[in-house]
Formats: C-alpha cells, structure tokens, sequence
C-alpha cells in the first residue's frame, strides 16, 4: 500500500513538473494552433512515457533490445527534465526584472515622444494603451503615410491662429504635454508584472531560451564526462596496525560500474585499461557493477578478465546485483578471474580483507554477515572491509576494522542530487573517521539512469596504505 501511494506522489509530482515545463517552453512563447505548439505538445507526451518505458523495461523483463531503445531518450530526458526545470526556476526571479527593465524603456520612450512632439516607434509588435489603459481606436494604430502634396487653396498663414480663437500660450502646451507623459509614465510602471502582449512575449522568450541553453548544455556537459571514462584519484589511508612491510600497498577501488543497456562493453574496457595503467596491488571492485542479467550483459563484462594486480581482484555484491541476479553474477566473476568475498576473508601479507554482501541481499537471505566475516579473526592485525553500503560502517566499527572501502552513493550523481545523498549515507565521498574506523567512498566509474554527472565526477581511486611504523 505505502509503495502505491509513493508511486502515485511521484506521479503526479513528474506530471506537475512537465506542466510548468510545457507552458513556459511552449505555450508562453508560441501561438495557439502553430506547428511548434503542436510538437511541443506531442513531446510533453512522449518524452515522460519513454522515460517511464526506460525504468521499468529491465524490471518487467522487456527484451534487451527494447531496453536499448528507451533508455538513451528515457533517461536522458530525465536528465534534462531536471535541469530545464532548475534553469526555468531561476528565469522566474528574472522573468520581472526584465519585464520591469523593458516597461521603464517604453515608458523613457513616451516621456521623450511627448517632450519633443515626435513619434517614436513602438517596441516591434507593441500594442499602445491609452493613460486610461484602454486601446486606442485602429485608426491611430496605422502609420501615418507619406503626407500628401499641399493645396494651395488649404494655406494659412503660420502665424495665424484659425478664425475665432486665440493663440495658446506656449507654456500651457508645455504644461499639458508634460502631464500627458508623466500619466503615460505612471501607467506603464503601474502594473510591470502585465506587461503588453508583445512584451510579455519578448520576456518569455529570452528567459525559456537561455532556460533551455543552460539546461541542455549542462546535460552535454554531464554526458561527456560519463563517456569519457572515469578519471584516477590517489588518497593515502594511515593504518596504526599495519606492519611496515606492507606501507605503501595500493588497492585500485571502483565501484558503480553499471554495465546496462546504455554502457556496455567499451564502458567496462575502459575501466579495465584505467585501473591496469595504475599498475595496483589489488583491485576491490565494491558492487552494483550491472544493471540487467548475465543472459544480456554477460559479454559487457568479459573485458573484467583483463584485470592485472598482484594480488587479485576481489568482488562484493551491491543492490543492483540483487535486481539483476545476484547468484548468477557471482558465479560469471569467478569465471571472469575474480574473487568474490560473500560473508568472507582472506588473510595478506600485511592486513586481512574482508567483504560483506550488500544490505539488499537480506530480502533473498544474503544478507551482510558481520560475524561471519570478521568475527573470528585476529584484531591485532589490521583489517580493509569491502561493503557496498557506506552506512554498514557501524557494524564495521563494532568489529574492529581499520578501513571500509564502499561506493553506492555516486557522489550525488546530478547535482544538487549529492544533498540528498548526504540524507541516506553518512559519507557521500571522499575519507571520513568513525572512532577508529576510516571510511573510504567512491564516487563510482559508471552512472545509473541518466548517463551524466554533474558535480560529482566518476573516478576510480587508489587507496595507499601507509604504515605508521614506517
């Protein structure tokens, strides 16, 4: 029941957000009936259903290739969705600014057109008001033509006034034209937030463009720093019980790979080709390395065997795996070279390495098991845990371990996305004490959803172990 009605809610908050995104990109800024308001209307549609296609295809068991299809314009759009909608956010602080910006001009231009008793052109498309705010009749809304040729017989004399009247006193006229223009004034700075048609137009159009350049290249921005690969980080963790034999031994850490239907085998091969130019002593590759099963993204993963380390590579399970099929990845890594560490041990040269499974294999019974992986073991050694989950780090502070190595957050991913990671995880990246435990945290290799990072670059990390004896 709760997870309908938080279906329902983020339902209806994504409908809200298209209708906000729809009006001020379409229906503010074109006509009503016209071709570009017809595809904007179709693409309010479309593009929130390819989304939802995107999420829910791999859930449902949708062929692989109809994963493929929705999930570059489904999830990408969700990318987009957010920061056009941030970007429109902002346009709306602007949005009267400039509105106000452009009424002060028009009203700068009536006081001078009434100064000077010339005709200044109206902003392009202007509808004039009256000082009383109603329209004027058509016929003052026409360009006067070319005047037409004076006859002689209409002559009189200039500095003759017509029969029957007196000459006006020039500084009655001065003092009239001078009121004319000071209500002209009051009227167009009267209500800034209705401006005229056209420049209510105007403003629409300058905010949702520069809304949509914003948010669009930040999307591109993000994407390519995806595809381009992560990069490499090096942090040098001291440990107080590791021996001097062992200082200076380097665990290459990536995390959050997600090999799916968007980053496939050239994805993984790059992370392979990263983490061998660092030439590492182990590799702790710390969960959600797929999103789908071993039947569609078994070959993606085929390049993990290219792994070089001198002391193996090692695997623990995050959440993704257990919606991916976790027993069947287990066994397609062993077989790939690497050692999965479910509820295990082994013993180094210098530290015992640990690996827990992830907090979402407990609905299958797989759950981390602390006890078994680290209850027996000697303390006076000192011990590197590999736990997907940041947030298990006080069932590894309990049990004595030096240093926790996990991903899972993504750093936020998209921006300000890394707030509400803040809210879920204790650490969101980077190296962080508790009492005597370190938690290292990976801002992960891949992406999950949209394929951008915004403020939280993918990275693979280096982790050196130094010895304080040395």
């Amino acid at each position: 029941m709760v997870f309908v009605l938080v279906a329902l809610v983020v339902l209806a908050l994504l409908a809200s957000v298209h209708r906000y995104v729809w009006r001020r990109f379409v229906g503010d800024t074109t006509a009503p009936g016209s071709t570009l308001r017809k595809v904007g209307t179709v693409a309010a549609f479309v593009l929130p259903l390819l989304s939802l296609g995107a999420m829910t295809s791999g859930r449902i068991g949708a062929p692989f290739w109809l994963q493929q299809v929705l999930a570059w314009p489904g999830f990408l759009w969700l990318a987009c969705l957010l920061y056009l909608t941030l970007a429109l956010l902002v346009g709306e602080v602007v949005r009267p600014l400039l509105g106000r910006v452009l009424a002060r001009r028009d009203a700068a231009a009536a006081r001078t057109e009434a100064g000077t008793g010339t005709s200044v052109p109206a902003a392009e498309g202007a509808v004039a008001t009256t000082a009383s705010g109603t329209r004027p009749r058509t016929e003052e809304l026409v360009p006067a033509g070319p005047p037409r040729p004076a006859d002689p017989a209409d002559r009189t004399p200039a500095t003759a006034p017509p029969a029957g009247t007196e000459a006006e006193p020039e500084a009655v006229r001065d003092a009239e034209a001078a009121a004319r223009a000071e209500t002209e004034a009051k009227a167009a700075a009267a209500a800034p937030g209705i401006p005229h048609p056209s420049r209510r137009l105007f403003v629409s159009r300058v905010v949702g463009g520069a809304a949509a350049a914003a948010g669009l290249a930040t999307v591109g921005y993000g994407t390519h720093n995806v595809l381009s690969g992560p990069s490499v980080k090096r942090v040098t963790v001291p440990l107080a019980k590791l021996p001097r034999a062992a200082h200076g031994f380097r665990i290459a850490v990536v995390s959050d790979i997600h090999i799916g239907p968007i980053l496939g085998r050239a994805h993984t091969r790059r992370i392979v080709d990263t983490i061998n130019s660092t030439s590492p002593d182990l590799v702790a590759v710390v969960g959600d390395l797929v999103d789908g099963s071993v039947a569609d993204l078994g070959s993606a993963a085929e390049p993990l065997a290219g792994l070089r380390s001198r002391h193996g590579s090692f695997f623990v399970t995050g959440n993704h795996e257990y919606f991916s099929g976790a027993e069947q990845w287990v066994n397609h890594v062993r077989e790939l070279g690497l050692i999965p560490l479910e509820n295990a041990r082994v013993e180094l040269g210098g530290f015992d390495l640990a690996g827990v499974n992830d907090i979402a294999g407990e609905t299958e019974g797989q759950g981390p098991d602390f006890g078994r992986a680290l209850g027996d073991r000697d303390r006076s050694r000192a011990a590197v845990l590999l736990a997907h989950q940041p947030v298990v780090i006080h069932d590894a502070v309990e049990h004595g371990v030096d240093l926790q190595l996990s991903g899972h957050t993504h750093g936020g991913q998209l921006w300000p996305g890394n707030y509400l990671a803040e809210l879920a995880n204790p650490t969101v990246a980077g190296l962080e004490r508790y009492g005597d435990t370190q938690l290292f945290v990976s801002r992960g290799a891949g992406a999950w959803g949209p394929p951008v990072r915004v403020g939280a670059p993918a990275d693979i990390t280096v982790v050196q172990l130094a010895s304080r004896q040395a």
